[in-house]
């Protein structure tokens, strides 16, 4: 009798198939809403985590801005804006006992070309840093004299720069060296639109000698990073607070949160696609149940029970949720795979367990509510009476 109720359920779906179809279609969309949203969230905290992990062992430690005293803007070589030579020699020697520290002047400088004139971020720097930290240059090589220059790729491509071209910094004429990689997102330097020259050059322009704006320190182990901070609170801070300590694995730890918080927002109003299919598979089984009322009193007057009749219905729900599933399953596959190549820029990720993990989750979700969207109409269908079936027209 299971396989008759069951080629009934079959039977029903082929009458009705433009109906079915469309139901279908209902939980198809909402499988690929809530699916390529959840591989969307995973892949993206993925990129980012692997973006911030290589800038996650660096300190950086700067004066602290709610300190009195004068000076003018952060960058402008005001007095309270460096790191005294005495609070850069104390954090160099904490530095060394657990990585690698160097000082970094910075401020938003002038640049001119022929006629035209714009301000850019400019970085002064010891030539052995440069090559530690800014290890990746895509032409050229590191500055031999102090008035050679190092630039950001984007700053090279946004203002035709190459290497050997000349032009001027606060004044003073300056050839570029080197081209420096891009370093997407950083928190030590960001020197895809800057201009890095020499530690004596800058000095030579903007003054500050050995008063850095910044102290970056890039620690041997990560978890070293509290230890050292306490370090650095404790020999400066002692007394009043005098420096900050920026610890870029908690930062990082935070955007990555917050991408993650923000993605799955994004599912869960993706969901309700996958409620809209839920009414319109209900609103389906109940027109499936009212056009076949006399159909079920002869089933019921020839014997058939209430369970019968009830799986019945229940069988179409979820022949119809197992299509939507399926053709979900396989959009999700390629429409989610070009999303992401769109959104995130790479697909590293995309074949990964915790993100195709989200496949079989939206597609038992969308099953489960087919299931529970049939239930009442299918309990309806098996609950009436014979006789009044039967004499429905």
């Amino acid at each position: 009798m299971s396989d008759i109720i069951f080629s009934m359920a079959i039977r029903n779906i082929r009458i009705n198939i433009l109906r079915s179809t469309l139901a279908a279609i209902g939980i198809t969309i909402g499988i690929i809403s809530i699916a390529a949203m959840g591989m969307l969230g995973t892949n993206m905290t993925a990129s980012v985590t692997e973006s911030l992990s290589s800038m996650a062992d660096k300190l950086q430690v700067s004066p602290y801005s709610g300190k009195g005293g004068g000076g003018g803007p952060p960058g402008m070589g005001g007095s309270s804006d460096n790191l005294t030579k005495k609070e850069y020699n104390s954090i160099m020697k904490i530095a060394d006992e657990y990585g690698y520290g160097y000082g970094v002047h910075s401020i938003r400088g002038s640049v001119k070309k022929g006629k035209d004139t714009w301000n850019t971020q400019v970085y002064g720097l010891e030539i052995n840093d440069m090559k530690k930290v800014l290890d990746n240059l895509t032409a050229g090589g590191y500055p031999s004299t102090d008035n050679a220059v190092l630039i950001g790729d984007t700053f090279a491509t946004d203002n035709d720069f190459s290497v050997g071209s000349i032009f001027s910094v606060g004044g003073d004429s300056v050839k570029v060296s080197g081209i420096i990689a891009s370093r997407g997102m950083t928190m030590d330097l960001s020197t895809d639109s800057a201009v890095v020259m020499t530690k004596d050059k800058y000095e030579s322009i903007y003054g500050a000698k050995d008063e850095f704006n910044q102290v970056n320190i890039v620690l041997d182990d990560i978890d070293d990073a509290d230890v050292v901070t306490e370090d650095i609170d404790s020999t400066l801070n002692r007394r009043e607070e005098t420096v900050r300590v920026q610890d870029s694995s908690r930062m990082a730890s935070m955007i990555s949160s917050s991408v993650t918080t923000i993605t799955s927002f994004a599912s869960l109003i993706a969901g309700i696609s996958l409620l809209v299919a839920a009414i319109s598979i209900f609103n389906i089984m109940m027109m499936s149940v009212t056009e076949r009322i006399k159909e079920i009193g002869v089933l019921r007057s020839i014997g058939t029970q209430k369970v019968e009749i009830l799986r019945m219905f229940v069988y179409e729900a979820i022949l119809i949720g197992l299509l939507g599933a399926v053709i979900g399953m396989v959009l999700t596959l390629i429409i989610g795979y070009i999303f992401i190549q769109i959104m995130v820029g790479s697909t590293k990720y995309f074949f990964t367990y915790d993100s195709l993990i989200h496949l079989p989750y939206a597609m038992g979700l969308g099953l489960i509510i087919c299931i529970f969207s049939g239930l009442y109409p299918a309990w309806r269908g098996a609950n009436l009476d014979p006789i009044e079936a039967l004499r429905a027209e």
